[in-house]
């Protein structure tokens, strides 16, 4: 027996098909375009919250260095 891990570690091919089925029956075709939308809409505002806090943590960073070139 060989055990071919495909995208998600350990889950076969098997495994995958079940899972869309399972959410095909569940959510139905029509609804699945409006989730992956609403899924993309909240993984963009996730990145560009994070990218924010980088930019407040570089201007923090700017701010302690030049503080401290001052008090030298």
């Amino acid at each position: 027996m060989t055990v071919n891990p495909l995208l998600f570690g350990s889950l076969g091919v098997w495994e995958i098909i079940l899972i869309v089925l399972v959410v095909l029956l569940f959510f139905g075709g029509k609804k699945i375009p409006e989730l992956m939308h609403g899924l993309g809409k909240g993984v963009k505002s996730f990145k560009q919250g994070l990218n924010e806090v980088e930019e407040e943590i570089k201007e923090i960073k700017k701010d302690v260095e030049s503080e401290a070139e001052k008090t030298e």
